[in-house]
């Protein structure tokens, strides 16, 4: 299996240098589809329900005081199957072009964020995990995008 960091380093490749910000919703989002579409975990690892939206603490943790990122010294982006690159792939063509804040209001509005946040005030700290069941059972409701 990937790590949270190879497959940031994916995306990065991929899409070139974003906001540490932007990076993080789209590992969001790629974990998400991944248990959707695959049914398994692209990576193994927390994401937590923080202020700003979905954060994997592990990735933070890489990327604490930098605003862009260009490469994730740790990731390995040859580490995806085609399984888990194709998933990737599709989540970047659907969010991929989308700007930071769009991508954080998205989070925002959608149910397993707000849920394991519960009743915190906005801006309040939080490292309630967001799950797999929570992502899975979401997104498997969407209806496809157009």
């Amino acid at each position: 299996m990937a790590t949270v960091f190879d497959i940031a380093a994916y995306i990065l490749e991929k899409k070139g240098e974003m906001t540490a910000w932007k990076l993080q919703k789209l590992v969001y989002y790629a974990q998400a589809w991944s248990l959707v579409w695959d049914q398994r975990p692209l990576f193994a690892g927390r994401i937590e329900a923080w202020a700003n939206g979905p954060v994997s603490p592990d990735l933070y943790k890489i990327h604490r005081g930098k605003f862009l990122m260009k490469t994730i010294p740790t990731g390995k982006a040859g580490a995806l199957d085609a399984t888990s690159r194709e998933t990737v792939d599709a989540v970047l063509d659907y969010y991929g072009d989308m700007h930071p804040q769009e991508l954080s209001d998205l989070t925002h509005s959608e149910a397993p964020w707000r849920d394991a946040r519960g009743h915190l005030l906005p801006g309040a700290q939080c490292q309630n995990d967001i799950t797999h069941a929570a992502m899975a059972e979401y997104y498997e409701a969407l209806p496809p995008a157009a």
